[in-house]
């Protein structure tokens, strides 16, 4: 598996803030990790772990989705979608060793197998990307079973792709002359511009899901009953507790935003701590955008910085409505 991408370099690339992103990106996904879970119980076990409606998920359909802890806190934020006999669940590998086990916690007592997979990992990004995949595989629907694994549309500029060794090797060499080869900094660039949320081990149990947006992406069902942390959800809708959101903010830096991060807020004259950074991009001509889990009733005009740096920061529009959805 490990030369799977011989003679191929992903590495990052180089874009300034006004910079048109490329036509068509090939994405080495390596900070991204897949769960699979296949046997005659999986649809039910993982029904009652989650936020979304495993039971009523089309087999040509993917969802976001959260996993959380008895207070409602996230351990992960994931996309699932059917793959191969069961479920794939895409999240972030930083935090694989401490949710997984979590997430199999009572599997002993259900017919249900949930592993790590070794599927090779793929973003295919950028206008052409739609045309892309029907050359390549044809069909029709979001979620697709392909030669080798699985494609999955994430909106409407990228696909993932999930395929084993071979497969990704057949795609990636015979995508290389055509496509701009890319390390995931460009998906991290994508999710932000798409305020599509994530947890990293630095921000795991820090939010609940509708601090990250999540009833916003239809990634919470308020009618599915009984799962890890539902009471807090629920009652963060009906009571209206929640207190934060997460928005779209760029500025000056000198290095790229990480996970956990501060992002400081003027008050006055004065700097006080604001929010939490989720994901960041550093573009190559020193400007940088965040995702960044910050109070909700912040008054418009507010101005922001990172943590002990000069650079002012805005906050820009989201391209989602988070009216009536808290």
């Amino acid at each position: 598996m490990s030369n799977w991408s011989e003679n191929l370099n992903f590495d990052r690339i180089s874009l300034s803030s006004g910079d048109a992103l490329p036509s068509l990106a090939l994405v080495e996904l390596s900070n991204w990790a897949l769960v699979t879970l296949i046997g005659d119980d999986k649809k039910s076990y993982l029904h009652g772990q989650v936020t979304c409606d495993v039971v009523g998920l089309a087999a040509d359909q993917s969802t976001l989705a959260g996993h959380c802890d008895a207070k409602g806190k996230l351990r992960t934020v994931f996309r699932l979608f059917h793959h191969n006999d069961g479920y794939g669940f895409l999240q972030r590998r930083s935090i694989m060793d401490t949710q997984l086990p979590e997430l199999k916690k009572y599997a002993i007592f259900s017919k249900v197998d949930i592993d790590a997979s070794s599927d090779i990992l793929l973003g295919l990004a950028g206008s052409e990307a739609d045309a892309q995949i029907a050359q390549l595989f044809g069909g029709e629907g979001d979620v697709r079973a392909v030669e080798g694994g699985t494609a999955v549309k994430i909106d409407n500029q990228r696909w993932l792709l999930a395929l084993t060794a071979d497969a990704a090797s057949g795609i990636a060499h015979k995508l290389a002359g055509s496509a701009v080869l890319s390390d995931d900094t460009l998906w991290d660039l994508y999710d932000i511009l798409a305020a599509f949320p994530r947890v990293d081990a630095a921000t795991e149990l820090e939010f609940i899901p509708q601090a990250m947006n999540l009833q916003a992406l239809d990634g919470i069902s308020f009618t599915k009953g009984c799962y890890t942390g539902q009471e807090t959800v629920a009652r963060a809708k009906y009571r209206g507790i929640n207190k934060r959101a997460m928005y779209i903010v760029s500025g000056p830096a000198d290095h790229c935003p990480q996970a956990g991060d501060s992002l400081e807020r003027s008050v006055g004259e004065n700097w006080r701590k604001g929010g939490t950074i989720v994901a960041g991009y550093q573009f190559a001509n020193g400007q940088a955008s965040a995702l960044v889990v910050l109070p909700n009733d912040l008054d418009e005009g507010t101005t922001f910085r990172l943590a002990e740096t000069e650079g002012v920061w805005h906050q820009q529009a989201l391209p989602y409505s988070l009216d009536d959805s808290q």
